[in-house]
């Protein structure tokens, strides 16, 4: 996934940089309203913007960009927390509308919340790895040649984990993306679906895909 990110602070776009690239992500940076509107386009699956950008603000970006037809999914960043400047942002368009100061960790959620509603970029109707290859038109998944019967719900959390690959995804992600509900510490459902997963995908191979990552959640694909 390959993020665009518009932030004329010099630190704070290498910081966030930073971090989003230890998370897997790619990342490129620009630092004005006009470079924004240059750059902006198909090859980015979201944009990361800020309000205060000199050559335009991020309004002004926002507005051109949905004028145009631009359905690339934009987060906005601002010290301006102000309700009014929240709605004016949400009403011209935006995804999402964080404010400054925030926790990484946050901004983070909210991006994989943006690109997980996206899906795979580009719009296609396939999704390989390593063998497996799920049809998204028709909901079939097929591993080496073998039709893998899968449930609405297994094929959901598969589609997911598959358009993510080699990233390792939460419960909690998955729960909010596959349940749309809030996942509960105490609540089996992820884990069970990934056993009835794993006994279709993985048991009848000598490679396993579905990998554990301990502390974090599930991933497919990426190694052992």
């Amino acid at each position: 996934m390959k993020l665009l990110l518009a932030e004329d602070e010099a630190k704070t776009a290498q910081y966030l940089k930073k971090g989003f690239e230890e998370n897997g992500l790619v990342v490129d940076v620009v630092g004005d309203g006009e470079a924004a509107l240059a750059a902006a386009g198909p090859a980015y699956d979201l944009m990361i913007l800020d309000v205060m950008l000199p050559r335009g603000d991020g309004f002004r970006v926002l507005a051109e960009l949905r004028g145009r037809g631009e359905a690339l999914p934009i987060l906005m960043l601002t010290a301006r927390g102000a309700v009014e400047d929240r709605v004016r942002g949400l009403r011209g368009g935006a995804d999402d509308y964080l404010v400054k100061p925030f926790a990484f960790s946050e901004l983070l959620a909210r991006v994989r919340n943006l690109l997980g509603r996206r899906g795979p970029r580009g719009g296609g109707e396939t999704l390989g790895v390593e063998g497996l290859e799920i049809d998204l038109r028709h909901h079939r998944a097929v591993r080496d040649g073998r039709r893998l019967d899968l449930t609405p719900k297994e094929f959901k959390v598969l589609e997911l984990l598959a358009a993510h690959p080699g990233e390792p995804l939460s419960r909690t992600y998955i729960a909010e993306r596959v349940w749309n509900m809030n996942f509960e510490g105490d609540s089996n459902v992820i884990d069970v679906h990934i056993r009835r997963l794993r006994a279709k995908v993985d048991d009848p191979f000598e490679r396993k895909l579905i990998v554990t990552v301990r502390g974090v959640g599930y991933r497919l694909g990426g190694g052992d």
